[in-house]
């Protein structure tokens, strides 16, 4: 069967099954982006969740007092 002679089957066949298939791609692309909106929420909230799992063990460390010792500026004398 060559390319001519499938295109002459492709153009028998009963609209109801055109629709068929034109619907049931439809379907296929929605589910497909439905389906990467999913993934994409869950690697949102993933993101989401470790950064404020990093950002609670930041406020959690101890804060140290500045290192004693001479002022860093220069050019400007005590009064």
């Amino acid at each position: 069967m060559n390319g001519k002679q499938f295109l002459e089957m492709l153009a028998r066949l009963p609209a109801r099954v055109w629709l068929q298939a034109i619907l049931g791609l439809i379907g296929f692309v929605v589910l497909a982006v439905l389906g990467f909106a999913v993934i994409a929420g869950v690697a949102a909230v993933i993101l989401v969740a470790i950064l404020g799992f990093k950002a609670q063990a930041v406020d959690r460390r101890p804060v140290r007092a500045p290192a004693a010792g001479p002022s860093r500026r220069r050019g400007r004398t005590a009064r």
